[in-house]
């Protein structure tokens, strides 16, 4: 494995064999087309959702097909349109972005099944609205994972933030419009105050060039000033990665349905956060700028602190969901952990984490859901011997929250165990204490829902928890804590495209 040092996201490497391909602009388009199709279909439910599913697996089919070469070292390549001289509105498709798209696109598929046995029961309104933001939220997606350069990167990232809004916002509730002006205010705040800055500044560096290239686009004569200034502006501008004190969305974008909690966590919003980090630490600046300014020591000490500060905030939190926000904005920053060891093992452990906290975190928010449609209870005080009546939910809901700790044989476990080997690879040793202390916060706060669960009497008469409720939930979540399972016994699945990823 130390031999991939001198490859890839940690060294430049000769340019692959990029071939020019229209797949990247149909995987883009197709859920755009999805949309268009649930908007016609607004009157005929079974048809709109229909339309909703067919779509998410046509989106993961074209994505399936650029696996093969992609693995072998080859990239596809298509432009969009021209916007700048030398700087078009493009899609490169490497290893590292159709990892995003596989994880995102299968996922699409499990939560829109999901969706139908949500919002039906519960009679939520503006169901056609939903499916219609859902679809356009996987293209902008899409086009995050497989942007060429820093200005498309910039351009997808904003059309997520506003499609997402009206996501967030859609029980329009005072409360849900307070937590959607929050979410907006927060990631269009920053974006366009600090990712636009940085951006601008990249380009002045660089004489307008904003394609990313592995091993760093910035040159070797640039001011260690400006790029430090600019380094730090990507952080702040990149609101989606929850780093702190920029989390304070996430917790809010709680009051949004279910579905849409799973979309922001583990689907779309906050994976493409930490993936743009990613692209910034190894696309933009590259391993040696990142040690000759010591900003990898820096990022290692803010994703700490995040780390440790969001897991004591989940302690104190009764509501279940909330809860959850916290366990993710303290999961995101070990995806930045291991992009900030500059080690091959630490990357790994950092890019792997992008799925196993996917499938992990959407199993955890389903169980929620699905809590939430049989009992309409939301606090974890109210949830004593919900395991009995529950047993399907809850067995997956043991399973997120295990692999959440780091439990052996489950999705967690190969992610901190690459980071371990990451930190001792890179002499960061403090690293180790990191991860042991924040083991024992996951555990301390996800063991009592667990034990309640189990172990507790209902607080109220039996029938408290009518049991389980339609397969449309429960086959979901089922499935996303089986995938957990298997992320975590056969992590070979995740690491050849990683590895290629990193080399």
């Amino acid at each position: 494995m130390t031999s991939l040092l001198t490859f890839g996201l940690l060294y430049p490497i000769e340019k692959p064999m990029e071939i020019v391909s229209a797949t990247p602009l149909l995987i883009v388009g197709v859920s755009l087309v999805g949309a268009l199709l649930v908007v016609a279909a607004r009157h005929r439910p079974n048809l709109r959702e229909g339309f909703s599913l067919l779509a998410a697996i046509c989106k993961f089919l074209l994505v399936i097909t650029l696996l093969p070469q992609v693995l072998a070292g080859h990239t596809f390549y298509a432009v969009l349109f021209p916007f700048l001289p030398g700087v078009p509105i493009a899609l490169r498709v490497d290893a590292l972005g159709l990892l995003f798209a596989l994880l995102a696109s299968f996922l699409w598929i499990l939560t829109t099944l999901y969706s139908i046995g949500y919002m039906r029961p519960l009679r939520e309104h503006a169901q056609t609205r939903y499916y219609a933001c859902f679809a356009v939220t996987l293209s902008a997606t899409m086009g995050v994972a497989f942007s060429a350069n820093l200005i498309t990167l910039y351009l997808f990232y904003e059309i997520l933030t506003l499609i997402t809004y009206p996501l967030v916002v859609h029980k329009e509730t005072e409360e849900a419009q307070a937590g959607a002006r929050k979410y907006l205010l927060y990631l269009l705040g920053t974006s366009k105050v600090f990712f636009l800055a940085a951006i601008i500044g990249t380009s002045v560096l660089t004489g307008g060039s904003l394609d990313f290239r592995s091993g760093g686009m910035l040159p070797r004569t640039a001011p260690a000033a400006a790029l430090m200034v600019i380094y730090f502006l990507y952080l702040a501008g990149i609101g989606k990665a929850a780093i702190m004190p920029f989390h304070g969305w996430l917790p809010a974008a709680m009051v949004a349905p279910t579905p849409v909690s799973g979309l922001l966590h583990a689907v779309a919003v906050v994976n493409t956060g930490v993936f743009c980090v990613l692209r910034i630490i190894f696309y933009v600046f590259g391993v040696e700028w990142m040690k000759t300014l010591h900003l990898d020591t820096w990022t290692l000490l803010i994703a700490s602190i995040t780390i440790l500060a969001a897991s004591a905030f989940a302690l104190t939190c009764d509501n279940l969901k909330a809860r959850l926000a916290y366990s993710t904005v303290s999961q995101l920053s070990y995806i930045l952990l291991g992009g900030a060891l500059l080690t091959p093992a630490g990357a790994t452990g950092g890019i792997i984490h992008i799925a196993n906290h996917a499938f992990s975190k959407i199993t955890l928010f389903f169980c929620a859901g699905s809590i939430y449609v049989a009992s309409h209870k939301t606090r974890i005080s109210e949830l004593g011997g919900i395991g009995r009546k529950m047993p399907l939910t809850m067995a997956a809901f043991s399973i997120g929250a295990l692999s959440m700790i780091g439990l052996p044989l489950m999705a967690g476990f190969p992610t901190k165990w690459y980071l371990a080997l990451g930190a001792v690879a890179g002499e960061n040793y403090a690293i180790l204490m990191v991860l042991g202390i924040s083991t024992l916060l996951n555990a301390a706060y996800f063991i009592p829902i667990l034990y309640k669960a189990y172990f507790e009497k209902p607080p109220e008469h039996e029938d408290a928890y009518p049991g389980e409720v339609s397969y449309a939930i429960v086959i979901p979540l089922l499935s996303t804590a089986i995938g957990s399972v298997v992320l975590g016994v056969y992590p070979d699945l995740l690491l050849k495209l990683v590895t290629q990823a990193i080399r």
